[in-house]
């Protein structure tokens, strides 16, 4: 076998070259455009093709960053003419849309010429899953994870004389505090704002009910523990320490907190580091905590966060494409997800290499209890999605919005969930 893959890995060096020499441009090189959304990851992503340049300097790479909506609306645009870009990122969002439809690169063996079991040995099973399309095989090589914690202002928690969160917290917890804290400082306790993976989705789970069931193909908003879930979250806004989904239309949580209007809100560490870039005024101001647990769920231990994360990818019929497949297999490399780490793009999916993430935060004084991250993907959820979700995504939290307005009651809109997710999978199955 091992000398199948020394074959394999020669061969393919050898196409790999060819195409450098079949496919450049007037200098003679290759291009590649490399697609991302966020402005905050693109020192990390160049530094990365910067050290794969530096081993092909026949290679240039163009990263390319964009806002969310619009890379959405170019990607579909370029896909639907054939011409995607040579690398880019996918969300579990979008994923099985765009590979069931062939449009994206299959890199189930893009390491075999290494080791067959590449992905199983340094990616875990959720990094593997987000990369997944429907029929189990891998259609972007792992780039990232996250999960979800409580961010809180030390300052407020003082002035209303509450102790802070801590690893024991509870639902009870979160409630007592938020009321203990606007009654002290006529501040907003926890503000739950109308979301899903940073909003209802780990309450869901931390009751013991599902978004999703485990083969993605029916609903569970109907489910006595997803009930209970939701029906906490959402009532939070009865209480007057909780804005209102009308104010958040004008002004967001982060918006809110580091305005010193709210003392809680649910963030995802993706955006740390250019929160403390981005406040400097607020360092040492606000720290970060675990989600509180369900005390009662009805199955379960009671705690809960989700966890999602990216994949790089390329088009399955790209003009240069062996080249950006060997940009991509570099990219999924201990070196290169190392380099992610240390420019504080994201947690790299890849074992062992997820503490590099920490450096992000060298520079400031003001220390974040940066391990309650780590922690908690012991208990990690995966991010909820399946190959209809594009269509029901949206509708879902339109009903959850006629929940908060009061044009509905909450069973009627569960019911309502239920119902467009079930009926839009549905539909995704049978045109399979």
């Amino acid at each position: 076998m091992k000398k199948i893959y020394r074959i394999t890995a020669i061969a393919l060096s050898m196409l790999l070259m060819l195409s450098v020499a079949g496919c450049g441009a007037s200098d003679g090189k290759v291009h590649l455009t490399f697609q991302i959304w966020d402005v905050y990851q693109r020192p990390g992503m160049q530094a990365m093709c910067d050290a794969y340049t530096a081993k092909h300097p026949d290679v240039v790479i163009e990263v390319q960053a964009t806002s969310w909506n619009e890379y959405w609306t170019k990607l579909e645009a370029a896909a639907e003419s054939n011409t995607l870009p040579d690398i880019f990122w996918m969300h579990t969002n979008q994923l099985l849309y765009y590979a069931d439809f062939g449009m994206l690169a299959d890199v189930t063996h893009l390491y075999d010429d290494i080791d067959p079991d590449y992905y199983e040995n340094h990616f875990s099973e959720i990094s593997r899953n987000n990369a997944s399309g429907s029929d189990g095989n891998l259609y972007g090589v792992p780039k990232d994870k996250d999960n979800g914690h409580l961010v809180y202002n030390k300052e407020i928690f003082d002035a209303a004389g509450v102790e802070y969160p801590n690893d024991d917290w509870t639902w009870d917890d979160l409630v007592s505090a938020s009321e203990k804290i606007y009654n002290a400082t006529g501040k907003y306790g926890f503000m739950a704002y109308n979301d899903d993976q940073l909003g209802y989705w780990p309450f869901v789970y931390q009751a013991g009910g599902y978004i999703l069931n485990d083969d993605r193909t029916a609903a569970g908003y109907t489910q006595p523990a997803s009930v209970k879930g939701i029906s906490f979250y959402v009532g939070m806004q009865d209480y007057d320490w909780c804005p209102t989904q009308t104010y958040f239309t004008e002004t967001t949580p982060s918006t809110a907190f580091f305005s010193g209007v709210g003392a809680m809100y649910q963030e995802g560490n993706w955006n740390l580091p250019q929160l403390m870039e981005n406040y400097p005024e607020m360092r040492g101001k606000w720290d970060i905590a675990k989600l509180p647990k369900c005390p009662d769920p009805l199955s379960g231990d009671g705690r809960a966060t989700m966890s999602n994360g990216l994949c790089y990818s390329t088009g399955a019929h790209g003009k240069q494409l062996e080249v950006a497949l060997d940009v991509i297999k570099f990219f999924g490399t201990e070196e290169a997800q190392r380099i992610q780490g240390e420019y504080g793009a994201a947690i790299p999916a890849y074992l062992g290499t997820e503490e590099t993430w920490r450096s992000a935060f060298d520079a400031y004084d003001e220390k974040l209890n940066l391990d309650i991250i780590f922690e908690q993907f012991d208990y990690a959820v995966q991010a909820v999605y399946n190959s209809a979700s594009p269509k029901w995504k949206s509708q879902v939290l339109d009903q959850l919005t006629k929940v908060y307005s009061g044009d509905q009651d909450l069973q009627t809109g569960l019911e309502n969930m239920q119902t467009i997710v079930d009926t839009e999978t549905a539909k995704k199955l049978a045109d399979h």
